[in-house]
């Protein structure tokens, strides 16, 4: 492979591997990178890059005169929306495109500033921070690109190879600060002798240089024009107020690229480029802002970036004095507020020697050229075909790499004696000629240091004549060596905590967060919760994965990122798994972070292999959005409102349901603010329900007693007759209460309301043919007439002469007619 794309969500840029190196092929404007930018003519014409975001320019200018969006055809930064089931709609087209076909443009694109070479496999990046369904969706434009072997790269990792292979120090810990277009990530790199593994990673797949040019709208564009002009009622009303954000972005955009590089920027509008105000006058802008006014604005937004940074050393117990390099990358990175802040706030050495805007796309390109790529075409005959093996990366000044004849993919006649040289690409080392059969041989080749070295390979019969040959060419790359990448989550299932009487998430162990990709993990034990009767379709266990995070462990599922439900039926086993069966669940995850399970059961030694197929979420509305930040308010009241939790505990929940009330309103109307919201408030439930779990004992000890206390009472009440059982439960609670443990707790507490079912049997009975009763057509039964017979002879007994003797077998009766619904929820449990 020779082929590394970064596909970035305001910008994307290609790069190709030529003779050992990293070069950046020019668009068509013969810039570095092309606009992410999507535009779609009266004639059906696809325009990418320039020419499309000129478009889009025009587009916003004549939607601001008209205070109406009216027909859009031009698209940009649909990569926040990768993932969703978002669609956008052209007129012109006349059809709406996902974000994968809009992303699959701009890799066409590319692919054709590489000349008349097919670009059909490649490196493509992504945020470190993606979810599994924005993984799959970049790997579906991939397919539509024509990219059939696509291979995924973390951003972060792609930037640390570029900066790895020229470093001069290949030693210590190394901090990759990736603030891109519309993602940030952060990643821990731990590099020794030139060997570099991933420690950690955290970010923000929602907080880029969007998030700046509308802070530079809201705090410095927006007041100028209300100081100037009567805007009112555009700003009264949430559409029109949106177009004009829209309209000024591209100034916006322009002053803060402008002031990374010089003191002050001049915000000059052309004419007739806007409408008019609430009194008819012109808009239009003309003002100039120096650095000194845009800091604070920028400063509030790069702040949440340095805070997830500095919160990602804490986590592994650093400090910023413990980085010998904090790796700058993305454009809004060469911002001096941005630059001066990470010096203050996390480390001096802020490292500026790479191109923060082409990194990602070298590194892209180097990744690539260590891995093979899949041929489809046939080899020509009379080629003679080649097995090699060696490392494509190392520190070492030589690298062994062993040549073996193929024969079972040769074609043609195959010489007697067999000859290979290979050449290195500057022509300073050669092997000689050296003899291969199929046993193979190995050839000790010499390496440039710091350096991609590219080797032809040449085959010879013994006349000295050149044999055709595959492959041609191989690429070692020496002075750094980078570990493969690593989960940015905790790969979990949801399963039913019967200690807890919740569904949990669980993690796989194996894959757990930071986990190193490619890697298999297991759950074993785990328990179904429905059968599942051969050839059954209806009989189903749901086995729910997640992404969690690194504190999410056995936290309530719903606050954590469902990616898939894998559904086993009856249809897919040929034996009986009853209610109550082991099953052990493996799950495999590929380096592009594609998922296989597999779910054995030991009751009957089968197992069942699922594809885990990722499809497009429904974005959040706005509605459901809001309910759900009522919600975390309400708990966090809840919280600060108990007496035996401290301000110190909900600080961080309370930070975080500040933030998101003070953005509400500002992003609710999209929808990456929308999932953006979403993702901070799942966050602030997840900070919340720490805080519940260390004060958890506290409310189960309450409950407890209190339980237990109305079992002594029943017991007292009705005779006395299970005072032993009484006292025997009463040492069971005296000793949960002094280990302060939850599950015992909760056992206890089990234990107590069924003996207080045996207390008050009697009771208990009546109650339950009363309440069948009432509630008799709501219930599937396997004989209603049957059924209806027993509750009703039940309920004369009640009324007439109850006794447990003949009322309790009345109820077990009743009991094996009724059909039991399946479980809800996960299939298994713990």
């Amino acid at each position: 492979m020779k082929f590394g794309i970064d596909l970035g969500t305001t910008n994307s840029a290609i790069c190709k591997m030529e003779g050992g190196e990293p070069v950046i092929k020019k668009t068509d404007t013969l810039k570095d990178t092309l606009p992410s930018c999507v535009s779609f003519t009266r004639k059906k014409v696809v325009k990418v890059g320039d020419s499309a975001y000129n478009d889009l320019r025009q587009a916003k200018s004549q939607a601001s005169k008209s205070l109406s969006s009216g027909k859009v055809n031009v698209f940009i930064e649909f990569k926040r929306d990768m993932g969703t089931d978002k669609t956008s709609f052209s007129s012109n087209m006349d059809a709406s495109f996902s974000p994968e076909q809009l992303s699959a443009e701009v890799l066409k694109t590319l692919k054709s500033f590489i000349g008349d070479e097919n670009v059909s496999a490649a490196v493509i990046t992504i945020p470190a921070k993606f979810k599994a369904d924005q993984i799959a969706a970049t790997k579906r434009a991939a397919k539509l690109a024509g990219i059939e072997h696509c291979e995924l790269l973390q951003e972060p990792i792609a930037a640390s190879m570029a900066y790895g292979l020229s470093a001069s120090n290949k030693n210590g810990q190394w901090l990759v600060f990736d603030f891109g277009g519309g993602t940030f990530d952060a990643a821990l790199i731990k590099v020794e002798d030139g060997i570099m593994q991933v420690k950690d990673t955290e970010g923000d797949n929602y907080l880029g240089g969007k998030n700046l040019d509308y802070a530079v709208v809201d705090d410095i564009i927006i007041p100028y024009l209300q100081e100037n002009f009567v805007i009112d009622e555009i700003m009264a009303n949430e559409t029109t107020l949106n177009i004009l954000r829209d309209a000024m972005k591209f100034y916006a955009e322009q002053a803060k690229n402008q002031l990374s590089f010089k003191p002050q920027a001049d915000i000059t509008s052309q004419l007739d480029e806007f409408g008019e105000d609430d009194e008819g006058n012109e808009i239009e802008l003309d003002l100039v802002v120096t650095q000194e006014q845009l800091k604070p604005v920028l400063a509030k937004v790069f702040q949440k970036a340095i805070d997830i940074t500095k919160d990602l050393l804490k986590r592994n117990g650093l400090s910023g004095s413990d980085l010998d390099k904090l790796i700058l990358v993305g454009g809004p990175t060469y911002s001096p507020v941005l630059r001066e802040m990470l010096r203050e706030q996390v480390t001096p050495n802020v490292d500026t020697d790479i191109d923060p805007m082409t990194a990602v796309a070298k590194g892209a390109a180097l990744f690539a050229s260590g891995i093979d790529s899949e041929v489809k075409e046939e080899i020509a005959v009379g080629t003679v075909a080649l097995n090699l093996s060696y490392e494509a990366n190392s520190v070492q000044p030589m690298e062994y790499v062993t040549v073996q004849l193929d024969k079972n993919e040769c074609t043609g006649n195959i010489p007697e004696k067999l000859f290979v040289e290979l050449v290195r690409s500057d022509n300073g080392w050669s092997s000689g000629k050296v003899e291969i059969n199929d046993i193979g041989d190995v050839i000790e080749c010499q390496l440039m240091e710091g350096k991609n070295n590219a080797f032809t390979i040449t085959a010879y019969d013994d006349k000295g004549t050149v044999v055709p040959c595959f492959p041609k060419e191989i690429n070692i790359m020496q002075g750094i060596v980078v570990g493969n990448a690593v989960l940015p989550y905790n790969i979990s299932i949801e399963a039913h905590d019967s200690g807890l009487d919740k569904n949990v998430v669980k993690s796989v162990k194996g894959l757990e967060k930071n986990q190193q990709i490619p890697a298999t993990g297991a759950l074993n034990g785990l328990k179904t919760r429905n059968q599942l009767r051969p050839g059954m379709e209806e009989d189903t266990i749901i086995i729910p994965i997640y992404q969690s995070e690194h504190n999410a462990e056995g936290t309530s599922a719903v606050h954590n990122d469902h990616v898939f439900d894998v559904v086993i039926t009856g249809d897919e086993v040929g034996q009986l798994i009853p209610v109550g069966s082991d099953v052990d669940i493996t799950i495999k995850v590929d380096r592009s972070q594609m998922l296989k399970l597999e779910a054995f059961f030991p009751v009957s030694g089968e197992t069942v292999e699922k594809e885990v197929e990722i499809a497009a979420r429904s974005v959040i509305s706005a509605y459901e959005l809001e309910k759900l930040k009522d919600s975390a308010n309400n708990k966090l009241r809840a919280l600060k409102s108990s007496s035996s939790i401290s301000a110190g505990e909900t600080a961080e929940a309370d930070k975080l349901i500040s933030d998101i009330n003070n953005r509400f309103e500002g992003e609710k109307s999209s929808e990456d603010g929308r999932m953006h919201l979403q993702a901070d408030i799942r966050r602030a439930f997840l900070k919340m329900e720490e805080v519940e779990q260390g004060h958890e004992w506290e409310a189960l000890e309450a409950e407890i007693r209190e339980e237990f206390d109305r079992l002594e009472r029943a017991n007292n009440d009705l005779g006395n007759k299970y005072d032993k059982q009484v006292a025997a439960v009463r040492s069971q609670v005296d000793m949960a209460i002094r280990s302060k443990d939850v599950r015992q707790g909760r056992a206890v507490l089990d234990d107590i309301n069924s003996l207080f079912v045996a207390v008050t049997l009697i009771y208990q009975l009546m109650g339950f043919i009363d309440f069948h009763l009432k509630n008799f057509n709501s219930i599937q039964w396997k004989d209603s007439n049957r059924a209806r017979q027993l509750l009703q002879q039940g309920k004369e007994i009640a009324a007439t002469n109850p006794s447990e003797s003949t009322l309790h077998p009345i109820v077990r009766s009743v009991i094996d007619l009724m059909i039991e619904p399946p479980v809800g929820g996960p299939g298994v449990s713990l």
